[in-house]
């Protein structure tokens, strides 16, 4: 059975009941029982952003992840260990996992620092976590956040901005120079390869926030302000002309042959099942903090992607007819989801695969699990349930082995 076990909770005994956490919350899922005389939190509604925390002044509201005291613990060790005094905070919809962050970073002329990575800039506050790590060796922050059109938790951004701008005057009057805390918008967009366009502004059809628009004889605009990031735009392109920065989009011919390799090589050294699994960075928290080289356990590779809508079916086909006895989409519930605009387009796509593996007799080796990151451990009690329902089908795929015969 998947645990369940909620991952914010409020300690009634420490609030104050000065309703702060209700002003802040972007999700309304914090309310006050005058007739009760207590707070209490909607654990359906929450989204786990952190905002409440970061922002109670009593500290009574506790969440799983990215405790702040943890945070600085690695920070300190980080900067006794290697002599970094530069920290770069950055936002899940920000920074791209492919390590491109170092562009990013050019113009502030930074080549070292200590990388912290959260679901939203918003969660950390100036008190328990900017002047702590100034406190202990850091002379330079940079947090890297959405804009404020852009912020998956709709406040995060902003009320980052504002903490920020407050800490920088406080900073000054204690003689800390300015630059000693710097904020770079920088959200994930869609971006063209213009050489690679055709026109054939399928991109300008599915855009499900209508932020594409196509030109007469020339590549398709962007317009920046609309776009959301969610990759339902790369998914269609038919020359891969349009990617979202950060995410790598040509995986049937790169990635997830690259990945075919290494499943091979595992299945060779007697591993098995060898399990990919797509996870929209929203959906599961702790588990894409620690992959290593691709890998979250030994046989179990990791592909992130920004949103269900960015889930290729064509990627699910070529992993599986690249040596993967299964794969697993982890993706948001219907109704956490952060670009819900577009789910519907994912949904279509979804069942355009579910019946391509039918007829390919595959369907058993492919499941879309639908979570979030506030319930502790359903992530992993699937995936085990996951391995050991691939490991129950009479023998590994081999389809592959025709590719390469």
């Amino acid at each position: 059975m998947i645990q369940e076990a909620v991952a914010i909770k409020l300690n009634e005994d420490y609030c104050s009941k000065c309703n702060l956490c209700c002003t802040v919350c972007p999700f309304e899922a914090i309310s006050f029982d005058a007739n009760a005389g207590k707070t209490e939190i909607d654990a359906e509604k929450c989204q786990l952003c952190g905002i409440c925390a970061s922002t109670c002044p009593s500290l009574a509201i506790e969440l799983a992840y990215y405790d702040e005291k943890a945070l600085i613990n690695h920070v300190r060790e980080q900067t006794e260990a290697f002599g970094t005094r530069t920290l770069v905070v950055m936002c899940r919809g920000s920074s791209p996992p492919s390590g491109e962050i170092l562009d990013v970073l050019k113009e502030q002329n930074v080549k070292e620092f200590i990388p912290v990575r959260v679901p939203c800039v918003g969660r950390l506050s100036p008190g328990s976590f900017y002047l702590k790590a100034l406190s202990i060796g850091i002379n330079k922050i940079i947090a890297i956040q959405c804009d404020q059109n852009s912020c998956r938790y709709k406040r995060g951004s902003e009320i980052n901005m504002r903490r920020v701008q407050l800490l920088r005057t406080l900073l000054g009057q204690l003689g800390h120079k300015g630059e000693a805390l710097t904020i770079i918008e920088n959200p994930l967009k869609a971006v063209y390869a213009t050489e690679k366009c055709v026109g054939c502004d399928k991109c300008e059809f599915i855009c499900p926030y209508s932020a594409i628009e196509a030109q007469p004889f020339a590549t398709p605009e962007v317009n920046l302000e609309a776009c959301k990031g969610c990759g339902a735009c790369a998914i269609v392109c038919p020359h891969i002309a349009i990617q979202l920065q950060g995410f790598e989009y040509e995986p049937s011919s790169q990635a997830i042959q690259e990945y075919g390799v290494e499943a091979r090589k595992l299945k060779a050294r007697g591993a098995s099942p060898i399990v990919l699994v797509f996870c929209c960075q929203w959906a599961e928290f702790p588990t894409l903090d620690y992959i290593k080289n691709g890998f979250i356990r030994q046989n179990v590779i990791v592909a992130q992607i920004p949103c269900f809508n960015a889930l290729d079916p064509v990627h699910v086909l070529e992993a599986l007819l690249s040596g993967f006895d299964g794969v697993l989409a982890v993706v948001c519930r219907d109704e956490d989801c952060k670009l819900s605009e577009g789910r519907g387009m994912a949904e279509d796509n979804l069942l355009a695969l579910e019946r391509t593996l039918e007829r390919l007799n595959l369907r058993e080796r492919f499941e879309v699990f639908k979570t979030s990151p506030r319930y502790m451990g359903s992530f992993d009690a699937k995936l085990d349930s996951f391995i050991l329902q691939m490991s129950s089908l009479s023998g590994s795929n081999q389809l592959w082995m025709s590719i390469d015969e």
